[in-house]
């Protein structure tokens, strides 16, 4: 009987080193990636909070223009000036155009 030969495959100190550094770089470029997707993911977050905050407070700031608008109007202060027992002169009205 013939004995088969097997041959060993060695793998030498810089091809060792180089396969230690590529893992190294492979698992650094992973956990990176999975850094900076939570990170933005965080920023998206936060981003779409503060347009909620905008959106609610134009909302709250259109609601009190149509208030003052309302309570500026010509009937409320024409009623405003009869219940304090003055009297509408139409000579005193200046009107601004824009």
């Amino acid at each position: 009987m013939a004995r088969k030969k097997v041959n060993k495959v060695k793998i030498t100190r810089g091809e060792r080193l180089l396969y230690t550094y590529g893992i190294i770089a492979l698992v650094f470029t992973i956990s990176l990636k999975i850094f900076c997707g939570a990170f933005i993911g965080e920023l998206k977050m936060s981003i779409e909070e503060i347009n909620y905050n905008i959106d609610s407070q134009t909302k709250t700031n259109e609601s009190l223009t149509m208030k003052v608008n309302e309570l500026t109007s010509f009937e409320n202060v024409s009623d405003v000036v009869k219940d304090m027992g003055l009297a509408y002169n139409n000579d005193n009205i200046v009107v601004v155009d824009e």
